[in-house]
């Protein structure tokens, strides 16, 4: 008579396949390229049992290397940083991260920002001002699914897009740029020569030159000064 044989172990989940434990703290990526910003930011986030602070990053590049390391369930990130804006991170981390939430911080009341950071996943949009009163509510909306806009901007921001639907012309978010030539539209903006910016990308001049034109181009643009006014609204650099 034969005996069945038993049945394998069933091996265990892998971390990032398992349901966030509820009763345990959000853990939270906090990105700012400010240090006196992202302590008071900290403070507010890890005053309340539910939210703990596990990694700070000091621009984009930073929070897409923190994030891949600690795997927050949510992130924080300032929208004008170096080397990688906020928006240019969440992009990143849409793709590289899909079940992170993520919350876009500016001290910028725009439209277009707004727009961008929906658009690049985020699900929530403070202004620095009011981090104190908005961010926790904005945290934990996050973690529902919820989308949160600070108290105020919401019925302008829908007439805003309204009227540019009704006027039929390009609804804000809807750039042409290539990521590449996002990348180099930013550090043209912060000053960098194209000898610069093809020593710190590793391209040649020449390349810089032709996503530079490209830019130009695309946008209808003349010169460095209207590439950095376009920089400065789109929110890839401060002004």
């Amino acid at each position: 008579m034969s005996t069945a044989t038993p049945a394998p172990p069933v091996p265990a989940s892998a971390p990032d396949a398992s349901p966030r434990d509820a009763a345990a703290p959000i853990r939270v990526l906090l990105a700012d390229d400010h240090a006196l910003v992202r302590r008071g930011l900290r403070l507010i986030l890890d005053a309340e049992p539910d939210l703990t602070v596990v990694a700070e990053a000091g621009d984009g590049a930073e929070a897409v290397e923190q994030a891949r390391l600690h795997r927050p369930d949510l992130a924080v990130l300032d929208i004008a940083m170096p080397r990688m804006t906020g928006l240019q991170a969440a992009r990143e981390l849409s793709r590289a991260l899909p079940g992170l939430r993520m919350i876009v911080l500016t001290m910028y009341d725009n439209e277009q920002f707004f727009f961008e950071a929906l658009k690049a996943g985020a699900g929530g949009y403070v202004l620095k001002s009011l981090a104190d009163r908005d961010l926790i509510e904005a945290c934990r909306a996050a973690m529902r699914d919820e989308p949160f806009l600070y108290p105020g901007a919401t019925g302008a921001l829908i007439r805003n897009y309204l009227d540019q639907a009704r006027r039929g012309e390009e609804l804000a978010g809807g750039s042409t740029l290539t990521p590449r030539e996002e990348e180099i539209l930013k550090l043209v903006a912060e000053g960098h020569s194209s000898k610069d910016i093809a020593a710190l990308l590793v391209i040649s001049v020449k390349t810089v030159e032709r996503h530079r034109a490209n830019t130009l181009h695309k946008l209808g643009l003349k010169d460095r000064l209207e590439l950095t006014r376009y920089a400065i609204r789109a929110g890839l650099v401060e002004p």
